[in-house]
This record gives structure tokens, C-alpha cells and sequence, in this order.
């Protein structure tokens, strides 16, 4: 048997943290599926429909963690969901239309989290815009130093 590797090298039977290195004969190590938790589970499903049988009548005896466990596993937990709210937005610039989102958000007519994916995708556009702007420049700039 070859000694630890503590030098932090690979060598031919183990890696560079002093463990086995993949493939070695000497340790193949548990085969899948065979670990404790395999084998608790290969029992249970032995017994499942009892367990499922038990854990119901239990549910229906008024058991609040038997009920709790089988709404937990049957039916999902409700999530928040924020509606589309329509707005209408002035088709001035950009900042005039962050300032309707604002004052949108103030009069209680979009909630606060919407506001702030608007205002997101407002600096978006406004990013998109300036690079559309300055590849533009750049391109007037390239074409007058050609002539030149």
C-alpha cells in the first residue's frame, strides 16, 4: 500500500488532496444505491401504502401534523402573484416617463416592485439609445477622418 500524498502532487494512485484518484483498483468504493439512506428507502417501499393509509386516517382523526404533512406533499404552497396593471405612459422622454412610473407608484395605481422593473427597464432603453447614439458619432467621426 502506497503512503498518503502529502505534498499536494498527483502521483499514480492518488490525487493532489491525498485521496484515491478515479479508477484506482485499490479503493472502488461503494457501489451506487447501497448506503444507508438506499436501504431505509428499500425498506419503506415495502410498507408505503400502509404508511400512506395510516398517515390519512391520522389526517382524518383532526391529526394537525398528519394534515399538515399530506397538504405539504399534495398540494402546492401558494405563491404571490402581481397582476399586469395597465399604465399609461407620456410619450415624452425618458425621464418623463420614469416620473409618471413614480407618480403612478405614489397614487397607489402600480405597486412599488413593478415600479421598479419599469424604472429597470427604462435605464435599459436608455443604455440601448446611448450606445445607438454614440455607434452613430463614431460613424460620422470614421467617415469625416477618411475624407481628410
Amino acid at each position: 500500500m502506497s503512503d498518503p500524498n502529502t505534498d499536494g502532487k498527483k502521483s499514480a494512485d492518488r490525487g493532489a488532496g491525498g485521496k484515491f484518484a478515479k479508477g484506482n483498483k485499490a479503493s472502488p468504493g461503494r457501489p451506487p444505491g447501497r448506503g444507508v439512506v438506499a436501504e431505509l428507502r428499500e425498506r419503506l417501499a415495502q410498507d408505503v401504502d400502509q404508511i400512506i393509509d395510516l398517515l390519512r386516517a391520522q389526517a382524518l382523526a383532526g391529526d394537525p401534523q398528519a394534515i399538515r404533512i399530506l397538504l405539504d406533499r399534495v398540494l402546492p404552497s401558494l405563491r404571490p402573484v402581481e397582476l399586469p396593471t395597465p399604465l399609461d405612459m407620456p410619450a415624452g422622454t425618458l425621464a418623463d416617463q420614469a416620473q409618471a412610473v413614480v407618480q403612478a407608484t405614489a397614487d397607489g395605481d402600480i405597486a412599488p416592485s413593478q415600479a421598479a422593473q419599469i424604472i429597470t427597464a427604462l435605464g435599459g432603453v436608455a443604455k440601448i439609445i446611448e450606445t445607438t447614439e454614440l455607434l452613430a458619432r463614431i460613424t460620422v467621426l470614421e467617415e469625416k477622418h477618411a475624407k481628410a
